[in-house]
């Protein structure tokens, strides 16, 4: 079993940055990569990034590419969302998420059925 939790959301102004945290535990050894996924009021549930734990390998929303930069520590048992230049477009629960299921390919790690464990979720709004 691995547990994750998020912390570092908040109420932003637009234009802000801010950091999400993702600090995940139990058997961290076994899971193959990390993601973030966020959920707007009334939308479905959208993939953000997410990042390997082995080899580092990071993928994006193609949306959210150049904004946003996912990033962990050494054995990405803690990962961050890095998230820039913020618009109320982005006010949603953002979630953290892990899964013990290895791919050769990114695309398989930007569906949210791909991850086993899921973490309470952190609300982001930004203010316009």
């Amino acid at each position: 079993q691995v547990q994750v939790r998020e912390s570092g959301g908040g109420l932003v102004q637009t234009g802000s940055s801010l950091r999400l945290s993702c600090t995940a535990s139990g058997r961290t050894f076994t899971t193959a990569a990390m993601g973030w996924f966020r959920q707007a009021p009334g939308k479905e549930r959208e993939f953000v990034a997410a990042i390997k734990r082995l080899g580092d390998n990071t993928y994006y929303a193609d949306s959210l590419k150049g904004r946003f930069t996912i990033s962990g520590n050494t054995d990405k048992s803690t990962v961050y969302l890095q998230m820039n230049s913020l618009s109320p477009e982005d006010t949603a629960v953002y979630y953290c998420a892990a899964t013990t299921l290895s791919y050769p390919a990114g695309a398989y790690y930007k569906a949210s059925r791909t991850y086993q464990y899921w973490g309470q979720g952190t609300q982001v709004t930004v203010s316009s």
